[in-house]
């Protein structure tokens, strides 16, 4: 009697033809599958990270002041952002920051959105020693321990800079650690303190005064510079990590690459890190790589007002 349950050759053979092709392409099916869904992965990583990088450097810079701006290439000399060299490879971007929180308020514990600073110097009160801010709050800028002073900035290190008076970058700012002018409140950045006992005034901190020196009506306060450089990088890689550098005063003669500043990752594996000025208007582009596929990178550009 026939056993119902026996297979054939030709059974046996259809099923091994069957169980291989299975085999063949479902290997196939589950690596590009599995590549899928590193790619994903990987991507998803990198737009995140290059995203927060760009959008990090955008909001310094939202609060620059914007003749101050440079670019530096990888032997420490710097031009203005809007004279750049074609010929020249930057590495570094860097400029002097106005305190857009305190002009705000966002930084009054007290009483929220009201200013610590009001931008505005009063032209028919004070003297050659003193420049009266109505509306200003020096007690309460005194007191600031922001995030990025890292608790180390007071106001003995900030400095004013006049909207509209004229400025060199070479000369006014201490980017070459030359302040023999500066010293003598002759640059665009004019060291100052607070006055004891009256809120809304400022005092030089320097050994001179504001005499002969042309007041404006309106003013920025700055207590930091800041740097956003693309170091370690590897020639054989072609990627750098990324770093901002902040707290420290050029109108001191403090560089970010000393002891005076303070550094921060932005990003690791980045392969680009470009910037550009048509006038007042900069575009930042940032591109980073991944050593799991192969020349594979993702960029992100930012244009900042």
């Amino acid at each position: 009697m026939k056993n119902r349950f026996a297979f054939t050759m030709v059974e046996l053979l259809f099923v091994i033809v069957i169980m291989g092709i299975i085999g063949k392409f479902g290997v196939e099916f589950l690596a590009q599958a599995y590549k899928s869904f590193l790619f994903s992965k990987i991507n998803h990583e990198l737009q995140s990270k290059s995203e927060m990088a760009v959008e990090l450097i955008a909001k310094r810079l939202e609060g620059r002041i914007k003749d101050s701006v440079i670019a530096r290439d990888s032997n420490g000399n710097f031009d203005a952002i809007g004279d750049l060299d074609n010929t020249k490879r930057y590495v570094i971007l860097e400029w002097i920051g106005s305190d857009i929180d305190g002009f705000r308020g966002i930084s009054n514990t007290d009483i929220p959105h009201l200013p610590n600073w009001s931008g505005i110097i009063d032209l028919d009160a004070g003297n050659s020693n003193v420049l009266v801010s109505p509306a200003t709050d020096t007690a309460k800028t005194n007191q600031l321990i922001s995030i990025l002073s890292a608790g180390t900035t007071n106001i003995n290190d900030s400095a004013l800079f006049f909207i509209g008076a004229n400025s060199d970058v070479r000369s006014d700012y201490g980017w070459d650690g030359d302040i023999t002018k500066i010293s003598l409140q002759q640059g665009a950045m004019h060291p100052v303190t607070s006055v004891v006992g009256e809120p809304t005034q400022f005092i030089s901190s320097t050994t001179t005064n504001f005499s002969g020196i042309a007041i404006y009506e309106y003013y920025q306060l700055a207590w930091s510079a800041y740097a956003v450089a693309l170091e370690d990088y590897n020639t054989t890689s072609k990627m750098g990590n990324l770093y901002l550098y902040y707290n420290y005063q050029p109108w001191l003669a403090e560089q970010f690459d000393g002891s005076n500043s303070n550094k921060s990752l932005l990003m690791q594996n980045v392969s680009t890190f470009q910037f550009s000025a048509t006038g007042a208007i900069m575009k930042i582009k940032v591109c980073v790589k991944t050593d799991l596929v192969e020349e594979y990178a993702l960029c992100k550009e930012k244009t900042i007002f």
